[in-house]
């Protein structure tokens, strides 16, 4: 029988991860238990699983290179693949970067805290296992209280990838969390649903132009109205352009389903007629079949399941239900899965990317 104890305003669930559940939490200092106790845990090397406003972020001691290489572990995470360094305040970035050129004051001016990560040149105080090896580090200020409570707690500097198995959706949840890290970790802050639902935006600064290596919700146009220009890896939407992804995570499959994905590209009546023949052809291979689809063509397209990602108009409701249909296409087996494609301007440019990552680039223009 699991052990329920109140502490204040939260409960500690004892499973074999510790689960403490938060509700409309708001940060008062980091006096409270539940933030002592998460801080002293990850200051003792261990991991803890807590919400941003973008996905539920994996935490363990930056600057501990023991604790990287935890997180790791329990992700099955490509070691090569540098973790995002999360902190409270502008002032942390100093001892953790050299060389801080003028365009990260401005862009943590126009976006801290908030979805946006900035790749600088790291200082000796960041060690290896937290950058994949690289001589930069990868800097956000996530805008949740949670976390920041969280981080502050632990000492100013959290490593945090996303709280998920490696190449699973991100969790948008902390049941999300639980699936996958259940035992593998030692704690998970649960604050509910988060905001976005898709990872911050990318941008690195060392080099001569910055360069979107991840689209998130602060988009290439945003970024451009502070820097005057910023430009986009070629390879986050074209997998067949010839070029090396600029960074090591890109070339690691992300994002997916456990049954195959296919997206279908055209005009509204195109891709109803192929999704549904489609769907058809794999039925006959005794296949179960999915759809995700907006409302805009629910009542025209059959499946065994059906998902709606909500208006076609409105792309942040859609990013904010994507990984939760992926991981709901699990649960309910489906070993085919069908969707539709969206406009790559824009926030849109974010959903597409992470969608043509869980489809392995799998796309059917018609």
């Amino acid at each position: 029988m699991i052990d329920i104890i109140q502490i204040e305003d939260f409960y500690i669930i004892y499973m074999d991860t510790i689960v403490a559940v938060i509700r409309n939490h708001i940060s008062s200092g980091d006096d409270s238990r539940i933030f002592r106790h998460a801080g002293d845990i990850i200051k003792d090397g261990g991991l803890v699983a807590f919400p941003t406003e973008t996905v539920y972020g994996l935490g363990g001691d930056a600057l501990n290179p023991e604790s990287s290489k935890k997180i790791y572990a329990a992700k099955g995470r490509p070691s090569d693949n540098p973790l995002i360094v999360h902190i409270a305040d502008w002032t942390s970035i100093k001892k953790i970067c050299v060389d801080i050129p003028d365009e990260a004051k401005q862009l943590a001016d126009a976006f801290w805290p908030g979805p946006l990560t900035m790749i600088l040149k790291k200082s000796s105080a960041v060690p290896y296992e937290t950058t994949g090896g690289l001589d930069t580090v990868a800097v956000r200020l996530p805008d949740h209280p949670v976390a920041i409570s969280l981080i502050k707690a632990a000492g100013g500097y959290i490593a945090a990838p996303s709280a998920n198995l490696s190449g699973r959706p991100s969790p948008t949840t902390a049941a999300h969390v639980i699936e996958d890290m259940d035992g593998r970790i030692d704690m998970i802050l649960d604050d509910g649903d988060v905001g976005i639902g898709l990872e911050s935006t990318i941008v690195d600064l060392t080099e001569r132009v910055p360069v979107i290596l991840r689209p998130g919700y602060v988009t290439q146009e945003m970024l451009n109205r502070v820097l005057g220009r910023v430009d986009v890896d070629i390879t986050l939407m074209d997998q067949g352009s010839g070029q090396a992804p600029k960074a090591p995570g890109m070339k690691y499959r992300h994002y997916a389903p456990k049954g195959s994905m296919r997206l279908i590209e055209g005009d509204q009546e195109a891709v109803i007629r192929t999704m549904n023949a489609e769907v058809k052809k794999a039925r006959l291979r005794g296949e179960r079949t999915g759809v995700m689809i907006t409302d805009e063509i629910w009542e025209r397209v059959s499946a065994d399941v059906k998902k709606s990602v909500g208006n076609r108009e409105n792309e942040y409701e859609i990013a904010r239900r994507l990984y939760r249909i992926l991981r709901e296409f699990d649960e309910e087996g489906v070993t085919a899965i069908f969707s539709e494609s969206f406009s790559s301007d824009g926030f849109g440019q974010a959903v597409m990317n992470r969608l043509l990552k869980a489809a392995g680039y799998t796309v059917e223009k018609v």
